[in-house]
């Protein structure tokens, strides 16, 4: 009897189909469609009139996204119907891109295919195809928590211990803490405050409210850390047992916090249209919120005024964004640590990526370049379309706005509320293209691995 040969291979994730990574996007895409409909209707205008369909696609991309951008004032230009769209619109798409597919799955509870569990498991971080379903109902309940628990202690400090402002009703003080707390931890920098009486725009009349911008700071944190990286700090005893995915996220933020405060604290200490007339308590505790904000959008200062140095360590935050599988966009925290220590250990002249005692695997340091290298061209493009669509734009500007959407973080330099309907359609694309592509990119290629069949002689480049 003839022997039997055998093969077995590893089945791609398809691009297309019911089980690809794209449908998620096309997923979000529609959801947006949706609250921009919604948005768009009289129910949701103040003057009960219909809204430009622009206007009403900007707003909800940047709802979703948890981007934070407006070309109007939120809580001018919408009604509480729409106010209520827009929280809607952030806490769906807060979650994330594969946290969405594993809400779907939860919500549901249907069978998905072994595939299609996959890729919700890769974006998990959890491969174990019986504990998808748990993980991912374990973190859209630490979700609702925390937004529940951030939500009793703004309405504690809106409401009982202080009024946020004179007059404030129960249901006016109950409504700002449901949204900040929805806002905050998804990182969109929305916010819904009376500006003539709290005094300026965003949270700028808050500059000096150390306990509310302590509540706001903590949910940004908590929700630009993804639940597995919580999760293995809580339950895992040691720094020496933790994961490499959490010592590089916890160690990539810590530098990134330091960077931040430093720049911050040092251009902008003597800036008299940031901190440089605030007393010192206030200009450390603004420094500190500002670091921490560098993922969600919130603002206490004008960043059209701020030091041009610091724009540059601002827009480089922005880029970089949150933990994998968090609430954050951008490269994310992990990406960016593979490439820099990759990039030392290409210099040290070594053929591996190590780091903490563990060995990167290669295909992570290919993709975590592929995904880096795809990011700063589709933000070079990006910004290519903004001035080509409004030329008159300032460079410096148009460059801060497309990498604040790019990174959904919500920061605008005074650009976006000038801009033209092509323009902020543009902007729209980068919102969205940088929620979405970036771990869509990571998940087709982890899908597409493969060992080559036919190996090539080899043949040296110059490079430099």
């Amino acid at each position: 009897m003839a022997p039997v040969h055998t093969h077995i291979a590893r089945r791609a994730v398809p691009v297309r189909g019911p089980t690809s990574p794209m449908l998620l996007v096309y997923s979000f895409f529609i959801v947006s469609v949706i609250g921009a409909t919604l948005l768009w209707l009289p129910l949701s205008s103040p003057d009960s009139g219909f809204t430009s369909p622009v206007t009403a696609f900007f707003t909800a991309v940047s709802a979703m996204t948890g981007t934070g951008l407006i070309v109007v004032d939120t809580r001018e230009a919408w009604t509480t119907f729409g106010h209520i769209v827009i929280a809607i619109l952030i806490f769906i798409g807060g979650l994330g891109f594969m946290t969405g597919a594993a809400f779907l799955l939860f919500i549901t509870g249907r069978r998905s295919s072994l595939q299609g569990r996959l890729v919700v498991g890769a974006s998990l971080d959890d491969n174990r195809l019986g504990t998808i379903g748990v993980l991912a109902r374990n973190i859209i309940l630490m979700a609702i928590a925390v937004q529940i628990g951030g939500a009793i202690f703004f309405f504690i400090r809106f409401y009982v211990v202080g009024e946020i402002w004179p007059g404030v009703t129960l249901f006016q003080g109950l409504w700002q803490s449901v949204f900040t707390a929805i806002s905050s931890f998804n990182n969109s920098g929305f916010e819904i405050l009376p500006d003539e009486i709290v005094g300026g725009g965003s949270l700028i009349g808050l500059g000096r409210d150390i306990p509310a911008l302590t509540i706001i700071g903590v949910m940004i944190l908590a929700g630009s850390t993804s639940y597995a990286v919580l999760a293995n700090v809580f339950v895992t005893r040691g720094w020496r047992r933790l994961t490499l995915d959490s010592k590089l996220v916890l160690v990539g933020i810590g530098v990134m916090l330091l960077i931040g405060f430093v720049a911050f604290i040092s251009l902008e200490w003597t800036n008299p249209n940031t901190i440089g007339s605030e007393p010192v308590v206030s200009k450390v505790t603004q420094g500190v919120f500002h670091t921490v904000n560098r993922t969600a959008g919130f603002s206490t200062i004008d960043y059209g005024q701020l030091h041009p140095a610091n724009m540059g360590v601002t827009e480089g935050l922005m880029f970089v964004g949150g933990a994998s599988a968090s609430t954050a966009a951008g490269i994310k925290v992990s990406t960016f640590m593979v490439i820099v220590i990759a990039s030392i250990a290409i210099f040290g002249g070594r053929d591996r990526t190590t780091v903490f005692g563990r060995e990167i695997p290669h295909a992570n340091v290919q993709r975590a370049m592929a995904v880096g290298a795809t990011a700063a061209a589709a933000v070079l493009i990006l910004m290519i379309a903004l001035f080509a669509v409004q030329p008159g734009l300032d460079f410096r500007t148009g460059m801060f706005e497309i990498i604040s959407a790019f990174g959904t973080v919500g920061w605008s330099a005074g650009a976006t509320s000038n801009l033209n309907e092509p323009a902020q359609i543009v902007v729209a694309i980068a919102m969205f293209t940088g929620r979405f592509g970036p771990i869509t990119l990571a998940l087709v290629m982890a899908g597409r691995e493969h060992q080559d069949p036919i190996r090539f002689a080899g043949e040296r480049i110059r490079i430099g």
